[in-house]
């Protein structure tokens, strides 16, 4: 993905771009602008590297003072829409002095996330004073625009991927979850989403700090109902036992297991790396009404020393009636992946339904 991303860096955008600039600063040199940012090694530079030079190389024909720079970038953000433009922050994290252009960056980053995102650049200024960095999120929790609400929870992830850990929020997320109290009942999905995914990486250290979370906000709304769930996502794939009663799943009963019968299995039961196989389930539940379910299925991933990783997917999530039997099938890809490359040996598959193994297979993957 990142590789195709990268591509929307390219001479028309950036000549667009440099022409924007101009009209603020009829001195801004735009041919040598856009020539110095596609020399070489250009081509094989990645999406952030790519972001990152360009951010560098504008301040090199902005004017020199921070101050005057920004001031030129400000004006002309309501122009620059959109993902590609995320070298307007990344600017501010480059030419930034924390400390004395604090006030004129939050400034810049409240008026650049609601163009694309700042959620990356904050960060080094929470790094550099927690207290003074948690107290202007705070502020921005209260903002009418949902673009700079988002800022206040994402910027403050503790494991936002692509951006820099907070380790101090990692130690002690309370900070972070007394923000969140504010946006549980956001009007934005937009901003929902980012509480939920706030919740989900503090989950990863304080599993039961999140549970306690979710059981006070539970039942307030539909929609903070959702972020509970969508925040618990890993402790439902990797700690099931941990919350499955604050989803209301369905248990075994004396005498009345929930699962009556499973099966599982794959065909082809070899298969290539870079091919596909179909793997195929059949599970019957008590007979009893408004079962809630979560099916999965865990395949243990063969590594290069030999040994195993597993990776649990996700088939089935919802309420359903017992009395009718649950069949469906999946393709297995074994194409490499940029996040997972696949290795020759003998691969358990297993069936999981509410948190416990139902049934198993093995397939043999080969070169």
């Amino acid at each position: 993905m990142a590789e195709l991303l990268k591509d929307v860096y390219h001479r028309e955008f950036l000549t667009t771009f440099a022409a924007k600039v101009q009209k603020v600063v009829p001195t801004f040199n735009t041919v040598d602008f856009v020539t110095t940012i596609l020399a070489q090694p250009w081509d094989e530079l990645a999406l952030k590297q790519r972001t990152r030079k360009i951010a560098m190389v504008l301040g090199h024909y902005l004017p020199q003072s921070y101050s005057k720079a920004i001031d030129v970038l400000m004006t002309i953000a309501p122009e620059c829409h959109g993902f590609p433009y995320l070298f307007f922050p990344d600017f501010v994290v480059i030419y930034v002095d924390v400390q004395a252009d604090w006030d004129l960056s939050m400034k810049a980053l409240e008026c650049f996330t609601q163009q694309s995102s700042a959620e990356f650049a904050i960060r080094p200024f929470i790094l550099a004073d927690p207290t003074r960095a948690m107290a202007q999120l705070n502020r921005w929790a209260q903002s009418d625009h949902q673009h700079v609400r988002r800022l206040a929870t994402e910027g403050c992830r503790p494991r936002l991927p692509w951006g820099q850990s907070l380790p101090i929020f990692k130690a002690d997320p309370t900070p972070v979850l007394a923000l969140l109290e504010q946006l549980r009942n956001d009007p934005a999905l937009y901003v929902r989403k980012s509480v939920a995914n706030n919740l989900n990486d503090i989950a990863k250290d304080h599993p039961n700090l999140v549970i306690a979370t979710a059981k006070r906000w539970q039942g307030q709304s539909v929609e903070t109902d959702w972020i509970i769930r969508h925040g618990c996502r890993t402790l439902l794939r990797k700690s099931f036992d941990t919350v499955k009663g604050l989803f209301s799943y369905a248990v075994d009963q004396p005498k009345r297991p929930l699962v009556q019968f499973a099966s599982l299995m794959v065909r082809p039961t070899t298969v290539a790396i870079g091919a596909k196989t179909l793997l195929q389930y059949n599970v019957q539940l008590r007979a009893e009404d408004a079962l809630f379910v979560r099916i999965e299925y865990a395949v243990d991933y063969v590594k290069a020393n030999g040994q195993t990783s597993r990776k649990l997917f996700k088939l089935l999530d919802k309420s359903v009636n017992g009395a009718m039997p649950l069949v469906a099938q999946r393709q297995l890809n074994f194409k490499d992946l940029t996040t997972r490359k696949h290795y020759p040996g003998c691969h358990q598959v297993t069936l999981i339904v509410n948190g416990q193994s139902v049934a198993q297979t093995a397939l043999a993957v080969t070169d």
